[in-house]
């Protein structure tokens, strides 16, 4: 055999044996792959599964699964606003549960807030009168734990009855609005305030550009405004039961022990205490609203898409 033929034998082995071994090296990639797949798509599925459940799992917290009556409780906890678990959408949507159902021998509003959005307090008190004009057989009561402020009361002087703790703090009825006034300041840094606006007023009440009075005068009228339709929400819940005290409108807060002398409060308890006592169904059946983390995904997304929008634009309305 020449020499010539050899390293040809040789170089078709070495090129057999490098195909074979790409070939192996294929399949066992394929294999691997096929495996990775097979784990991703159970993972995927015990997901998909637990998120169900999840899903299914939440909103209310408890439903009355018995024939007896019961007392309905909601807690409205925290600040009120709409991207809050005292959003008014949550506490709507669990009033409307607990009214439906048969078996509510009456409602507690178990309030826990320092106050929040007068909009979304309004949305509150509004359906609660409405929900209670549709069931008047259905007793509702606002029961306050370690404070019930502004919005809180707000919405609490809809009930027909509230109970306080002897400490708890009432009160605060009134509006505020903060802001504050970066002129000085940029002043001093030498900054440069440019801005630009279509509509006489657009800018008013910029932190960076001098104060207006013609600006102070419209916000003070809006605030006065917004002032007395809290007014007269808390009259038209409390009436007579008010004492004629000028300092029960002044943004004071009080003692609960202090709030039921003043007519703010009717008497001193706790939540067991009125299902218990005054409703007369001691088994407490919760159905505060809470949202899903669906929900919240969903919601969260589409606050960031909007955000993305919005900082995109060069032209805002806001």
């Amino acid at each position: 055999m020449s020499e010539s033929s050899d390293t040809k034998q040789k170089s078709d082995v070495f090129e057999q044996q490098l195909v074979n071994q790409i070939a192996r090296e294929f399949l066992l990639e394929q294999r691997r792959n096929r495996r990775w797949g097979i784990f991703f798509k159970i993972l995927l599925t015990l997901y998909l599964f637990s998120f169900l459940l999840i899903y299914l799992g939440q909103g209310v917290d408890s439903v009355s699964l018995g024939s007896g009556k019961h007392t309905s409780l909601i807690d409205i906890d925290g600040v009120i606003a709409s991207d809050t678990a005292a959003s008014a959408d949550n506490i709507v949507t669990s009033l409307r549960a607990a009214y439906k159902d048969k078996n509510t021998a009456g409602i507690i509003l178990r309030i826990n807030s320092p106050g929040g959005s007068p909009v979304q307090a309004g949305y509150i008190n509004d359906e609660l009168y409405r929900l209670k004009e549709k069931y008047p057989e259905i007793p509702v009561y606002a029961v306050i734990g370690d404070i019930c402020a502004s919005g809180g009361y707000y919405i609490a002087s809809a009930a027909d009855k509230i109970y306080a703790d002897k400490a708890s703090i009432v009160g605060s009825i009134g509006v505020i609005m903060s802001s504050f006034g970066f002129v000085d300041a940029i002043d001093r840094l030498g900054v440069e305030r440019r801005l630009f606006h279509a509509g006489e007023s657009k800018g008013f009440m910029d932190p960076f550009s001098p104060l207006k009075e013609q600006d102070v005068e419209h916000i003070n009228g809006m605030l006065d405004n917004i002032y007395q339709q809290f007014i007269d929400v808390v009259k038209r819940g409390r009436g007579e039961r008010l004492v004629q005290d000028e300092k029960i409108f002044s943004g004071l807060v009080w003692s609960g022990e202090k709030a039921l002398e003043l007519g703010l409060v009717d008497e001193l308890g706790s939540a067991s205490y009125v299902a218990r006592e005054v409703i007369g169904s001691e088994d407490i059946v919760n159905y505060t609203y809470h949202q899903n983390l669906l929900d919240r995904f969903s919601k969260r997304l589409g606050t960031e898409l909007a955000n993305q929008l919005r900082y995109n634009s060069l032209f805002k309305y806001n």
